[in-house]
């Protein structure tokens, strides 16, 4: 959809490769309640421990290997993955369903007991934008597809976990919509009910579930999609990094 040109998001370089958008009268850092992505959001894990524990959690629960081949992993949920790879296998769901909760269990199990070889980066400006928003008063928490205790542990592992209050997570969420209207419900609970309440992501998903549930977006191009990928599915800000978003600001004193 093309914006009358009176409508047209403003577009801010202030580093050669910064690259920011937002949409006309949207003010970002406004917000009563941001709701956080984790992975390609706040941090990148460099390690494969999450991604290992979905093979060794369907090996150990169902006694059968699991192929991940052709299901989309960036923007899904720990249960929408298993479902979808299930669903290509052609495994019916009551063959399944009634071991989701084992399978689940067992990889909370094995990412904890693997904590020590955890390698996971702070993306860029996270900090500062916790700060920036914490200071004008906002509620923090995340929601995210990542199951609560494998979420928390990536969060404290960084040293991040003093910013967040709550957080919505995947556990009783197949659906990246249902979890993030969950997120919402807790950030209101917090900040008040008519508080406004932002996503923060990094993939089409976190638009779109945000969007299903009335709710803005800051997309940053930080995981697996560009800026200009992230673009084309109209959030309300779009930026390389949240260190370019402050940069773009100029109340933003950090």
């Amino acid at each position: 959809m093309t914006l009358p040109s009176t409508q047209q998001p403003a577009i801010a370089s202030t580093q050669h490769e910064d690259r920011v958008s937002i949409q006309p009268d949207f003010r970002w850092d406004e917000q009563a309640s941001y709701l956080f992505d984790i992975d390609g959001t706040l941090l990148r894990c460099r390690d494969r421990i999450h991604v290992s524990s979905f093979f060794s959690g369907v090996r150990s629960v169902m006694g059968q290997e699991l192929v991940l081949d052709g299901v989309i992993l960036s923007g899904n949920t720990d249960p929408g993955i298993l479902r979808d790879a299930f669903r290509i296998a052609k495994l019916e769901d009551h063959h399944w369903q009634p071991h989701l909760e084992g399978i689940l269990e067992s990889m909370r199990l094995e990412v904890a007991a693997r904590r020590g070889e955890m390698q996971i980066n702070v993306m860029p400006g996270v900090e500062d934008t916790l700060a920036y928003l914490k200071d004008k008063g906002a509620a923090l928490g995340v929601a995210t597809g990542n199951l609560e205790a494998i979420g928390w542990l990536k969060i404290e592992f960084v040293g991040l976990r003093d910013w967040f209050t709550f957080g919505g997570f995947s556990d009783r969420y197949i659906d990246r919509a249902d979890m993030i209207g969950h997120a919402a419900e807790l950030a209101r609970a917090q900040a008040g009910p008519d508080a406004t309440v932002c996503v923060v992501g990094d993939t089409p998903s976190d638009i779109s579930a945000a969007r299903a549930n009335g709710l803005p977006t800051i997309a940053v191009a930080t995981g697996s999609f560009s800026f200009d990928d992230l673009m084309k599915h109209e959030p309300e800000v779009c930026a390389t990094s949240l260190a370019a978003l402050l940069r773009a600001t100029p109340q933003s004193t950090r």
